[in-house]
């Protein structure tokens, strides 16, 4: 499903419970300086990530200042985040001239730790190749190296290295729980592109071998994946970048089943195995 840009007015715009993907929440918050804004969601783990702007975050009395500082766009430095309990209220007060935050969530009932993640402590990893189209870099905030304080939330960044290419690739799904080849994870996006009147395609295929759909992606683009394959590619002359919000239904280590029709591409572009092993 794709959700075209709109004025959310700090409204979640995957909110609980979602007909798609109910394992997901995500919301975009827009703050001017000193502004605040609450929140709590019963059910649901949560992370804040600041897409630009600075941020202090208060967890129910778990403090943290400064959060973010890439003040252009999402290319303009580091994220960081600050991962929030299930049930707990956060808040954000807006501390730099404007801010744009994101809220990415996924259903769990257990009550962990809030605690936060600096520029320094990202995972990083950067995959494919100019030849394939298929050049990438990953920064996961909530990834393996956080695996054992968070229940089933995943959140990463992902950028195309240069201008162009696809990412997603080989086609692969996550929408059935049948261990140990495949696990059911719901997976939301948001779009953005540089410059920002770039735009890309979102392909989905429910059944290999047979048509799908495609969405047009511009900046600000959200696609919700409840199920099938799912690659999706810039155009020529464009960089492209979405935050990536995966919620387990039963665990958190993501299991990506590949199309079987194009399975053996795995063997092709360099890197990939790695990056699959981070999904963790």
């Amino acid at each position: 499903m794709h959700i075209a840009p709109f004025d959310n007015k700090n409204a979640p715009i995957v909110d609980v419970d979602d007909a798609t993907v109910p394992l997901n929440y995500f919301n975009i918050v827009k703050l001017t300086k000193g502004q605040a804004f609450e929140y709590m969601t019963p059910g649901y783990e949560t992370c804040i990530v600041p897409a630009t702007g600075t941020v202090d975050v208060n967890v129910e009395g778990f403090k943290v200042s400064s959060l973010g500082g890439r003040v252009i766009d999402v290319w303009d430095g580091e994220p960081e985040g600050v991962y929030v309990p299930t049930a707990a209220r956060a808040e954000i007060v807006c501390t730099s001239d404007t801010a744009e935050i994101f809220v990415a969530g996924a259903k769990y009932d257990q009550v962990l730790e809030a605690f936060a993640v600096r520029s320094d402590e990202l995972d990083k990893v950067q995959y494919g190749s100019d030849d394939t189209k298929t050049h990438r870099k990953i920064k996961h905030i909530l990834g393996q190296k956080q695996h054992d304080k968070v229940g089933r939330l995943l959140v990463s960044e992902l950028f195309t290295v240069g201008q162009g290419g696809w990412s997603g690739f080989p086609s692969h799904k996550h929408d059935t729980d049948r261990l140990p080849i495949e696990t059911r994870h719901d997976e939301t996006y948001n779009f953005r592109f540089r410059p920002n009147h770039g735009s890309g395609v979102q392909m989905l295929q429910r059944e290999d071998g047979k048509p799908g759909d495609a969405y047009h992606l511009v900046d600000g683009s959200t696609i919700c994946l409840d199920s099938g394959y799912h690659p999706c590619c810039v155009l020529p002359g464009y960089e492209m970048y979405y935050f990536t919000i995966l919620g387990g239904l039963s665990q958190r280590s993501l299991i990506q089943y590949f199309q079987p029709s194009h399975a053996d591409q795995l063997e092709t572009i360099p890197g990939i195995k790695d990056m699959i092993a981070k999904f963790k």
